[in-house]
């Protein structure tokens, strides 16, 4: 029997939801702060298209709420009006500076891809566009761009070629920014595997996946998540979809969050790394007390206007330059870990 009466969990999910559909923008967007520390005390509005795919991903636990099925409905107008040639997204939306020199990513396509499959919208078919992105070893580039290759698609070459129509910037933009051609990132390849599903053309990314864990990689296996907790989050995602075969990354992963679990009920260093944690560990199908614990952590720090503290949730690259997180998105995260918790409450 819970501890937690189910009104208090349902009143703080309307608090959350109605303060999400007070800040959602009128096109759909959510906002997304960019700063220089992780609690992100000074910031500025940036516009990016990631933050409301990951949000909108979170909400899907709620879209039984009338307020959320206008949130989605909103944001999938969005997410649509914001693909690319082929089909695929920007990290940047159309109307920020950036999106003419930076180029389209598989960690944007995957995820926008995703709640829009969740929610039966019409995007273009991209498949075979990511499938396309790939390395020798079957791992997924992080960046359409231009590196040498023997494949002849039309949509892929005039996807990757659009930076030659600001060389200089784009000069630049490889030499500016923490990024460069080839990258490949852990969790841009969970997603790919999340959304793309189980097969035999996305079968690498499981070694890949189970080696970062067995290897204690989680800190330095991507240079946009830089937060373990984040990684765990990604990856968890995939075994609760039904991809046994990560079964080997279950108990260690749930063991390193448990060693974080402070005497408050948090975990990790915030109530972003507090909501992760809920989220992969009921992913991982773990049950106990302690989680309890973390869920009254997460409705005693809920904040007036029903949001959650803003913490840093990506990087502008390994060295932390730059931190990019907002009320907006850790709110979106504490939602899907109480509706998570809710969910095994009813069962």
């Amino acid at each position: 029997m819970s501890f937690i009466k189910t009104e208090d969990i349902n009143q703080s999910i309307l608090r959350g939801v109605n303060y999400l559909h007070q800040h959602q923008f009128p096109n759909g967007e959510f906002c997304v702060y960019m700063g220089f520390d992780d609690n992100l005390t000074h910031t500025f509005p940036y516009s990016n298209v990631f933050p409301t795919s990951l949000i909108c991903h979170s909400l899907l636990q709620l879209k039984h709420l009338d307020k959320v099925k206008q949130m989605l409905e909103s944001s999938s107008l969005f997410l649509q009006f914001q693909s690319m040639r082929g089909g695929v997204w920007n990290n940047f939306t159309s109307w920020n500076p950036l999106f003419k020199i930076c180029p389209a990513d598989v960690d944007n396509t995957s995820c926008a891809s995703k709640v829009l499959q969740e929610l039966e919208k019409s995007y273009p078919e991209n498949r075979g566009i990511i499938l396309k992105n790939r390395n020798k070893s079957g791992l997924f580039y992080t960046w359409y761009t231009l590196r040498p290759n023997l494949i002849f698609d039309k949509n892929y070459w005039l996807l990757i070629l659009r930076e030659y129509k600001n060389p200089l910037k784009s000069f630049m933009f490889w030499h500016k920014f923490e990024c460069s051609r080839n990258d490949v990132d852990a969790v841009v390849n969970a997603n790919v595997l999340f959304y793309l599903g189980l097969d035999n053309e996305t079968i690498p990314l499981i070694n890949y996946m189970v080696n970062i864990i067995n290897q204690n990689k989680e800190n330095d296996c991507d240079e946009w998540y830089r937060n373990p907790f984040s990684i765990y989050y990604f990856f968890s995602r995939n075994y609760k979809k039904g991809i046994t075969e990560l079964e080997s990354i279950k108990q260690p992963i749930i063991d390193r969050i448990l060693a974080t679990v402070k005497e408050s009920g948090s975990m990790g260093e915030s109530i972003l790394d507090t909501a992760f944690g809920i989220i992969s560990l009921l992913n991982l199908n773990y049950y106990s007390p302690i989680i309890e614990k973390a869920v009254k952590y997460l409705l005693k720090n809920q904040q007036d206007y029903g949001n959650w503290q803003r913490w840093v949730v990506y990087y502008g690259g390994a060295k932390k330059l730059s931190c990019f997180g907002s009320e907006e998105f850790t709110t979106g995260f504490c939602l899907e870990a109480l509706a998570l918790y809710k969910e095994t409450q009813d069962k």
